[in-house]
Formats: C-alpha cells, sequence, structure tokens
C-alpha cells in the first residue's frame, strides 16, 4: 500500500518537529540549565555599579 501525501507518517504525527525534535529538547536543555544558574558575584557586582550611576546621572538631571 502506497503512503498518502495528505497523511503524514506515524513518526511525524509522534514527532511534530520531525529531525529538528532533537536539537529542540537540546536547546531546550541549554536554555533550562542556563537560566537556573547563579549569577557570579564580580559580575553582579558590576551590575550594582552600573545601576547605581544610571541612578545617579538620572538624578542629577531631575535636579
Amino acid at each position: 500500500m502506497k503512503p498518502n501525501k495528505d497523511q503524514p507518517a506515524a513518526t511525524e504525527r509522534a514527532e511534530p518537529l520531525g529531525s529538528n525534535s532533537e536539537i529542540g529538547r537540546k536547546l531546550k536543555q541549554y536554555y533550562d540549565e542556563l537560566v537556573t544558574e547563579e549569577v557570579p558575584d564580580r559580575f553582579a557586582d558590576l551590575l550594582r555599579q552600573l545601576e547605581d550611576r544610571e541612578a545617579g546621572t538620572s538624578a542629577r538631571k531631575g535636579d
């Protein structure tokens, strides 16, 4: 029996992204790991310094 072009193969129904499903899973796994990672102390300090500078600049403009 010849497959019907209008009906996806069983593997396509199970995996809507086809061969890209594995790539999608790996990207999601990488993203989840990245989001749960802690920000290094040095980086957090630099962000705080930047925020303080921006707040100081904004306060001076308001004077």
